[in-house]
């Protein structure tokens, strides 16, 4: 059996942490402050940057080549290693997909408290490795340091044509929203059973690589893509609106959630990203959704799917695991959940 494999008995990483996954992100609107703070950049090979930030970088070395660079990493939001590094490893490589690209390297951003288990962090690297190389690339090194809580994530590099970059802006009055995975990741894991818990680990462990290749076989179709994660549907639909001077509606009720979900916001379960979530996009939002419905738009997401406004007449090519999050209406830029 290997590590990868191994059922660790008595070991819960959860236990060795206060919050975990995408939602131990800062609050969209701390973040974006202190983006806003930053200085742009002044290099004209530098395509999308801080200003304004997107997924990921992307910085042309050749006319037809750009690097997608990007960063994630986060404390553990599941029990077993394998799990945790797998998550973490398809929710770093999303953002090269988010914007189009294909990885190709990826260096391991680590920090395990001196007394943590040397097997489970064997098997955190093993399985995020295998992902990696299921996302096309390689693992070629890393960094660990020692500190009070384990943190796992990756540097990835991809690459990208210059002039096929998705990006959160461009989306259209009359486009159709898709989302390539169901919401609910945070609402599952905090009020879901075990079996549902499995099925939201199984979507958070699948790479966003084969949704990012649909959509760019798509060509001009696609006018805006990003992926959901801590800031949830609310807050990246937001961001997809704000980009793109429209305005993102979502229909709550034909929201497709993993296993539990729904039942978890309807009995009133609520994460700690939540609160962060809904004030992001208090003074954009116009609602008249339900409150499991809100709740389903405002939870956190680890390692989400791919959102994209496309053509209407593209929709119907897509492949099932696709479903119809909303659609993108004229007007100042606002989010409408309904």
């Amino acid at each position: 059996m290997s590590l990868t494999d191994h059922d660790f008995a008595g070991l819960k990483l959860t236990e060795w942490t206060s919050c975990g996954g995408c939602a131990a992100k800062w609050g969209a609107s701390l973040l974006t402050d202190l983006v806003r703070d930053m200085p742009a950049g002044v290099d004209p090979s530098l395509l999308v940057g801080l200003a304004p930030f997107d997924d990921a970088a992307i910085y042309q070395v050749a006319p037809d080549v750009a690097l997608v660079s990007t960063t994630d990493f986060f404390p553990p939001l599941v029990d077993h290693p394998a799990d945790f590094g797998a998550i973490a490893a398809a929710n770093a490589c999303s953002d090269v997909f988010a914007m189009g690209g294909r990885v190709v390297i990826a260096v391991n951003v680590a920090a395990f408290p001196e007394h943590f288990p040397r097997e489970a962090i064997v098997a955190i690297f093993d399985a995020a490795a295998a992902v990696v190389a299921e996302a096309g690339g390689t693992i070629a090194g890393g960094h660990t340091i020692r500190n009070p809580e384990p943190i796992f994530g990756l540097a990835v590099q991809g690459v990208v044509h210059p002039d096929r970059v998705f990006r959160k802006g461009g989306a259209l009055p009359g486009d159709v929203l898709v989302l390539s995975k169901p919401i609910g990741t945070a609402l599952v894991l905090a009020g879901g059973s075990p079996p549902e818990q499995a099925t939201a680990i199984a979507g958070m462990r699948r790479l966003n690589r084969a949704a990012s290749e649909e959509l760019q076989a798509l060509g001009g179709a696609v006018h805006a893509v990003t992926d959901v994660t801590g800031y949830g549907l609310a807050g990246h639909g937001w961001e997809m609106a704000e980009r793109s001077g429209v305005q993102v509606a979502i229909d709550t009720e034909g929201i497709v959630a993993y296993p539990g979900a729904r039942e978890a916001a309807e009995r009133g379960v609520r994460t700690g990203g939540d609160p962060r979530n809904r004030e992001y996009v208090a003074a954009h939002v116009r609602s008249s959704a339900s409150d499991a419905g809100e709740a389903l738009c405002m939870d956190p997401q680890t390692s989400g799917g791919l959102l994209a406004a496309v053509d209407p007449a593209v929709v119907a090519s897509l492949s099932p695991s696709w479903w119809r999050v909303g659609e993108v209406l004229g007007g100042p830029a606002a989010l409408v959940l309904r």
